[in-house]
């Protein structure tokens, strides 16, 4: 049986909640009682899209979590193939779209003296998977836009933490071609794909009052595949 938290009385708003592993943390959060806001481009919203991410952030009348979830895995291509509309395009999604959301996400909650934000990175921003330059840089990004931005705002109340899954059975797996699939899953020492679910339970733990401790840090969820 999973653990709850309250999240009663609590606003999150989810990048990238119409699937995978941000629709299942916005189960999640829901499940707890919190109030879920959805912003996926399958509702018409870009993350790439600073302008969309103020607006929407602003437009609540307070914002308690946020989840960065939003993000592609990019053409499973040798570097040298890579162009530089590739590059851009996951750069931009994935980096992006997350820095414009914890900037807007920071000028809500700073002044209310409370905030969780939860990034979703991946175990390649540590190690760096082949055929996946643009991914991998993005997501070591995303690890290191967490640290500064976590130790920027502590002491407000916020605190700001990501996670970094090995791959997980979302569709974005179908981005990757199957020999990448498999080298990934090869890494794995249990040996299987996470479930979005289990992804969803450290999320909400990171969103939850009871993580009062940790700003800036980087969290595991790896099947063992991590090694720092």
């Amino acid at each position: 049986m999973a653990n709850t938290y309250g999240f009663e009385g609590r606003v999150a708003l989810v990048t990238g909640g119409a699937s995978g592993i941000g629709a299942a943390a916005v189960d999640r959060l829901r499940a707890g009682g919190a109030e879920v806001h959805v912003f996926d481009l399958a509702g018409g919203h870009d993350v790439r899209d600073s302008s969309q991410v103020d607006t929407a952030i602003d437009g609540l009348p307070r914002l308690d979590i946020l989840v960065c979830s939003a993000g592609v895995a990019g053409d499973s291509i040798h570097t040298e193939e890579v162009t530089d509309d590739e590059w851009n395009r996951v750069l931009s999604i994935n980096l992006n779209g997350v820095f414009y959301a914890n900037r807007a996400a920071v000028r809500k909650m700073k002044p209310a003296g409370y905030g969780r934000i939860v990034n979703i990175a991946s175990i390649a921003g540590k190690e760096g998977n082949p055929m996946a330059a643009a991914y991998s840089a993005s997501k070591a990004a995303v690890i290191g836009v967490t640290k500064s931005i976590g130790k920027d705002v502590a002491g407000t109340g916020v605190l700001v933490n990501c996670i970094a899954p090995a791959v997980i059975d979302t569709p974005l797996v179908s981005q990757s071609t199957q020999e990448h699939i498999d080298y990934m899953t090869s890494r794995i020492p249990l040996a299987r794909l996470g479930r979005p679910e289990e992804v969803a339970s450290l999320i909400c733990w990171l969103a939850s009052e009871e993580m009062t401790f940790s700003t800036g840090a980087c969290f595991d969820i790896s099947g063992g595949r991590a090694t720092y």
